[in-house]
């Protein structure tokens, strides 16, 4: 198992924590990384474009004027693409952007973000954020003292000021043991969890 240190919110080392290989010291799978990665934001996309061709674009259904002997180009509708208000041609139609991972893919996907994040002294640890109270500026204090910026805040469920602390910091953004996600793990720079938070991950995904 793998041993890292653990931080107080002042940034000194008090202790250290030994990581579980199951989650923590995996084979990286670059390739479920990034079709995880890819998933994630291919589901985001709504999908919902939509453009008229020249069949649903309403009227045109008289030619504009006669075949022949008017010294124009011939024209068989207004609606041709070539005129104003006419039909698109090869018009975007809403359409579904889904990838599915099956939970295995996404499992071992998770855990190899995690362990890159590890095998990149990335991933750092902290004993308890200990905010009795929100306050953002604490929490920045926090950050500064690990010397982190761009940042995954990791927090147990029982540590909700520390989530609303986050939320105004540019840069950081908080999540729980059950929502992390390969993208957001590669997103920000460094992952910092709380111990109690560690144990959770340990205990959803060994």
């Amino acid at each position: 198992m793998a041993n890292i240190s653990v931080f107080n919110i002042e940034g000194k080392e008090v202790g250290s924590i030994e990581l579980n290989d199951a989650v923590f010291g995996v084979n990286v799978n670059e390739h479920l990384v990034h079709m995880a990665v890819v998933a994630q934001l291919a589901n985001k996309r709504q999908g919902t474009q939509k453009a008229k061709t020249r069949s649903e674009v309403s009227g045109g259904g008289r030619k504009p004027w006669k075949q022949k002997g008017t010294g124009h180009a011939r024209q068989g509708s207004t609606r041709s693409p070539q005129w104003k208000g006419g039909g698109v041609v090869f018009a975007p139609t809403p359409r579904d952007y889904t990838i599915n991972l099956n939970k295995k893919e996404k499992r071992i996907a998770l855990k190899s973000a995690l362990t890159s994040r590890v095998l990149e002294n990335k991933f750092i640890v902290v004993d308890d954020f200990s905010m009795g109270e929100i306050k953002t500026k604490k929490m920045q204090q926090t950050l500064n003292n690990l010397n982190v910026k761009k940042a995954l805040v990791v927090c147990a469920e029982n540590e909700k000021n520390t989530v609303l602390s986050v939320r105004n910091i540019y840069g950081v953004k908080a999540a729980s043991p059950k929502t992390i996600n390969v993208y957001d793990i590669l997103k920000y720079n460094t992952v910092v969890a709380s111990k109690d938070a560690v144990k959770t991950i340990e205990e959803v995904y060994a």
